[in-house]
């Protein structure tokens, strides 16, 4: 695989940015957010958002999805909803004698999984093949999703009562988790002068294709990591399996969803290596979800934060041990 020349970090770097800026004429005074998303879908990843209603969750996908000239799909996530309403269904076909397969909303290039803890066990797990693997299979037939391909999906912290909590095997399929939180209150300004309008993300503008968006994925990979960086992010991954406040800690999977996740961030930054920095910057969003707490740890109000703060403060980064020696 060649490494990305600094020509084409320049240009990865001018192009995400001309992505976060026309997303950002919607949803207004979140750059840092933005940010993570393309991050996300340009790390082939999904991301999941613990918000309550009403701050742009639905805006985001819709304005994500017009910038790169892809299809996107809402599903309201209910506890009578089934797999096959999300995956899609085979029918039999009279006229032709022989069986269809009619596609679910899934197949999009963004997916918003509205309150996703609301459906049951068995229909969130009807996710986790598609989110994985980016394909669908039903009866014995594999159907791909293509690229790109996002799952955004949505939960309420503040409301539990008739959800189904998200397991840690769902949990560890999403790249990041984060919030859009509400804006403030010169955004606010600006959004209620626009009330009229109630779907602003339909005059966004496309930016670039979803065949450049699939470019974009592949340069991205070829983001130089040196070897002390991939030791640091082990370092830090052990630190959360030993803590004593952790049942368990970041999985090699998770270091792995990190390490695709810093290529993409080294690239928005027009960088073509990656950074010691870019770990710290990220290590909450991809893996503070992923560390399951010990019981009186939790109660004792320890949350998934604190333990990557703790690692990465007790952890020296590569140049601190350099600065130190």
């Amino acid at each position: 695989m060649t490494p990305m020349t600094r020509e084409q970090a320049t240009w990865f770097a001018e192009t995400f940015q001309r992505l976060v800026d026309n997303v950002g004429t919607v949803v207004l005074g979140k750059e840092d957010v933005i940010r993570l998303a393309f991050t996300t879908m340009l790390s082939e990843g999904h991301l999941l958002l613990e918000d309550a209603p009403g701050t742009g969750k639905t805006q985001l996908a819709k304005s994500m999805s017009a910038t790169v000239q892809g299809t996107n799909h809402r599903i309201q996530f209910t506890p009578d909803l089934l797999p096959s309403d999300v995956t899609g269904v085979t029918v039999y076909d009279q006229k032709t004698q022989a069986f269809e397969f009619h596609k679910g909303p899934i197949f999009a290039s963004i997916v918003l999984a509205d309150e996703i803890n609301r459906a049951s066990p068995k229909t969130q797990s009807a996710l986790l093949e598609v989110m994985e693997e980016g394909r669908v299979t039903v009866d014995g037939t594999p159907y791909d999703v293509g690229r790109p391909f996002m799952v955004i999906a949505t939960q309420n912290p503040i409301e539990q009562a008739g959800t189904y909590r998200l397991p840690e095997a769902q949990l560890d399929r999403f790249l990041m988790k984060t919030s859009i939180g509400y804006p403030g209150r010169e955004q606010t300004v600006r959004i209620l002068a626009g009330a009229s309008n109630r779907n602003a993300s339909s005059g966004v503008t496309p930016v670039i294709t979803t065949g450049a968006i699939a470019e974009m994925v592949d340069l991205a990979a070829t983001v130089h990591v040196d070897e002390a960086v991939l030791d640091y992010v082990a370092q830090l991954a052990e630190h959360t399996r030993d803590s004593k406040d952790t049942r368990l800690g970041v999985s090699v999977r998770g270091a792995m969803a990190l390490m695709r996740a810093v290529k993409v961030w080294a690239a928005s930054r027009g960088r073509a290596y990656a950074l010691p920095d870019d770990v710290k910057e990220l290590a909450q969003p991809v893996w503070a979800h992923r560390v399951v707490l010990d019981p009186e740890a939790e109660f004792s109000g320890v949350t998934g934060d604190r333990i990557i703060d703790r690692a990465i403060a007790d952890i020296a980064a590569p140049q601190d041990r350099q600065q130190a020696a």
